[in-house]
C-alpha cells in the first residue's frame, strides 16, 4: 500500500515552478471528474500551451482515507489509456478513463488520476535540477442515487503543540472544502484557506495541521465559514480542545 498527502495546492505549486525550469506549460480540463451510474467512461483534455514537446505517464490510484490522512492504492478497477503520453508542441491530447468493474450500489468509490512530466532521452536540463510536474486530478464514481450529501462534524484540537482540524464525514457524498474561516468567540478571523483547502470523502475522517501560530487563540467555540462543494457553507460551529 502506498500512502501519500496529495493536496491540490502541491500540484499547483509544482506548476508553478515549471516557467522558471523550463519545462513545457501544460493545462488540465478539468481538474476534477465524476462518473455517473451507468457510465464507464470519462475524459481529460491535456494541451500542451508550450514550445517543447511533453512526455509523460498517467496512473490510477483508488483514494481512500485512513487515520486521517490520504491513502493512494494502485487500482485496475479504472484503466487510463493511452497510459504513456507524447503531446506535441501547441497541441493536445485526450486520456479516456474508463471503468472496468460496476461501483457497489450505494457507495461513492474515489480514485486520484495521478499525471506525471517525465523525461525525454534528449532533454538537456538547464542546471542540475531537473524539475518536472505531478498534477492530481480526482474522479468520483457516483452511485445510482445522487441524491446524497455530506455530512460534516468539525472539530479543532492540539497536537505536539500545533493546532489541528478534523472533518469527519457521515455522509454518502465527498466534501470538497474550500474559503476556510474559524472566528474565536471574540470575533477574531482566522483565514486557513481562501482557496482549495481539500477533501473530506463520504464516510470517511480526515485531519489537517492548521497555519496558525501555536499560541493562536482557538479555543472555546469557533464559528466556521466554508464553502462546501462550491456552496456557502450554512452557520455552524466546533469547540476547541485545547
Amino acid at each position: 500500500m502506498r500512502r501519500a498527502c496529495l493536496p491540490a495546492a502541491c500540484a499547483l505549486a509544482l506548476a508553478l515552478l515549471a516557467p522558471a525550469a523550463g519545462a513545457a506549460n501544460l493545462q488540465i480540463s478539468p481538474v476534477s471528474l465524476s462518473l455517473h451510474a451507468g457510465q464507464n467512461a470519462a475524459g481529460v483534455a491535456l494541451q500542451n500551451l508550450g514550445e517543447a514537446a511533453v512526455y509523460g505517464q498517467v496512473r490510477v490510484f483508488q483514494w481512500e482515507q485512513k487515520d486521517g490522512d490520504d491513502v493512494l492504492t494502485p487500482t485496475q478497477e479504472l484503466v487510463a489509456s493511452p497510459p504513456l503520453i507524447q503531446i506535441a508542441p501547441k497541441s493536445s491530447q485526450i486520456i479516456r478513463l474508463v471503468r472496468r468493474v460496476e461501483a457497489p450500489p450505494g457507495v461513492e468509490q474515489s480514485y486520484r488520476i495521478l499525471i506525471d512530466e517525465i523525461p525525454h532521452n534528449d532533454d538537456t536540463p538547464n542546471s542540475g535540477v531537473d524539475i518536472r510536474l505531478r498534477y492530481s486530478v480526482p474522479l468520483f464514481a457516483l452511485p445510482a442515487d445522487e441524491r446524497g450529501v455530506p455530512a460534516l462534524a468539525w472539530s479543532v484540537y492540539r497536537k505536539n503543540g500545533d493546532w489541528m482540524l478534523r472533518i469527519r464525514n457521515s455522509g454518502s457524498q465527498h466534501a470538497q472544502i474550500g474559503s476556510l474561516t474559524l472566528s474565536n468567540a471574540a470575533g477574531q478571523p482566522y483565514v486557513i484557506a481562501q482557496g482549495l483547502f481539500g477533501y473530506v470523502l463520504a464516510g470517511r475522517l480526515r485531519e489537517w495541521r492548521l497555519p496558525v501560530a501555536k499560541d493562536a487563540d482557538l479555543r472555546g467555540v469557533l464559528a466556521v465559514k466554508a464553502t462546501v462543494n462550491a456552496k456557502p457553507l450554512a452557520a455552524s460551529s466546533t469547540e476547541a480542545v485545547d
